[in-house]
């Protein structure tokens, strides 16, 4: 379930003015850009993006990365964007650091649904001029290149149905070669990239329930964990929070035992902690 607060009635053209006057003048009105864009879902910002470079003949894109920075405008650009393309951006940033942030590809590749996933490789195509598969391919070697670019090549199944005998099967095959720490195994990089949600939900499952712990945490500990915290946190609430934010939020609440938006406004400050809070659903 979404946490952002969308208004019934909209005016693309008004919203677009008043982002206009924000920018306009000695200083930039933040609270404005909040209050508009913190509000509106990924169709309206798009039509206000169209609406604003055909009153201005100028991109509201660059012009808020103009008039932005730091935290806060790098949360904002990435809120702006197209879903798809954004996470495209998301990718390629991973991907191209120093070292790659895996967890960032992982993440996109295996909470997007199919058809989600195939319009970011799109994204980064028409973006990059580069297909995601073959830049994460150049980016990274060994056990996890196999792994990644078989993630994002996948196009799963997303249904419900799930085979339990197949489940059993598959949690054997994982415990043998986690146990002799084959992560590059054949066996284990198809399961990973090909099977349903549902179905690896099962076969997770089922691991657990044989071993005694969870195969997310094995796996978790497998890979090395890299990138800021204000990469992770923006990431997170940016991408889910016009989808299953307030489950989320359910979940951390429940782990950590204080609420996220609490976490959030200890951690954060200004601008870029009020544009976080307002996505959360709680204004600061």
């Amino acid at each position: 379930m979404a946490t952002i607060d969308v208004p019934n009635q909209v005016s693309f053209l008004e919203d677009a003015e008043a982002l206009r006057k924000a920018c306009q003048g000695w200083g930039t009105d933040e609270k404005v850009i909040i209050s508009v864009l913190g509000h509106r879902n990924a169709a309206q910002r798009k039509q206000i993006r169209l609406a604003y470079e055909e009153l201005y003949q100028e991109d509201l894109i660059k012009r808020l990365e103009s008039e932005l920075s730091g935290d806060f405008e790098r949360a904002v650009f990435r809120w702006i964007l197209d879903p798809a393309d954004r996470d495209a951006v998301l990718a390629n940033a991973a991907i191209r650091k120093p070292n790659p942030d895996h967890h960032v590809i992982i993440e996109i590749s295996c909470t997007r649904s199919p058809e989600e996933l195939l319009a970011v490789r799109r994204a980064y195509q028409a973006r990059y001029k580069h297909s995601l598969e073959e830049d994460v391919a150049a980016h990274t070697k060994g056990d996890i290149r196999k792994l990644l670019v078989a993630l994002v090549s996948a196009f799963r199944y997303d249904g419900e149905e799930i085979n339990t005998r197949l489940a059993n099967s598959e949690a054997k095959i994982l415990h043998d070669t986690i146990k002799d720490k084959a992560f590059n195994h054949e066996e284990v990089i198809r399961i990973l990239s090909t099977r349903s949600k549902m179905q690896l939900m099962a076969t997770f499952n089922r691991y657990r329930d044989d071993q005694g712990t969870s195969i997310t945490k094995v796996l978790r500990n497998s890979v090395k964990k890299i990138g800021t915290d204000e990469d992770a946190l923006t990431r997170v609430i940016v991408t889910r929070a016009e989808k299953d934010l307030k489950e989320i939020k359910d979940l951390y609440h429940k782990r950590n035992s204080v609420r996220l938006d609490q976490a959030v406004a200890r951690d954060t400050s200004g601008d870029y902690k009020a544009f976080l809070l307002t996505l959360l659903g709680k204004e600061d």
